[in-house]
């Protein structure tokens, strides 16, 4: 598989990596958006929400609780954003599955 977010899951690409544990790994984006941008993203190589399934969603659950972990952990206390895009109309540039932790700034409505 050539997926670039699984070569950072398996350690063949290196990341800044902020937080990981058995299903998950967090790690700052290489292009920010925002003064604190990271992505969560699942162990497991999923290609978006578009492609899970019920069985997916205690997982689904915990990139949440880990995106909002991390937003305390790292002072975003006047708020973040929690982005999921999906497929290329979505805006989703890299096939796996993946959240967008974003803060340190205001954010503006619509996103895009």
């Amino acid at each position: 598989m050539d997926c670039i977010f699984c070569k950072i899951v398996d350690g063949a690409i290196p990341a800044r990596k902020e937080y990981e544990d058995g299903l998950c790994l967090a790690f700052h984006d290489v292009n920010p958006q925002a003064p604190t941008h990271l992505l969560v993203i699942p162990r497991q190589h999923l290609v978006s929400l578009a492609h899970v399934e019920p069985e997916h969603a205690a997982l689904l659950g915990h990139l949440m609780q880990v995106s909002a972990d991390l937003a305390k952990k790292l002072g975003l206390t006047n708020g973040f954003r929690v982005v999921l895009n999906s497929g290329a109309d979505g805006g989703q540039t890299v096939d796996h599955l993946h959240v967008h932790l974003l803060g340190g700034r205001a954010m503006h409505w619509p996103p895009g």
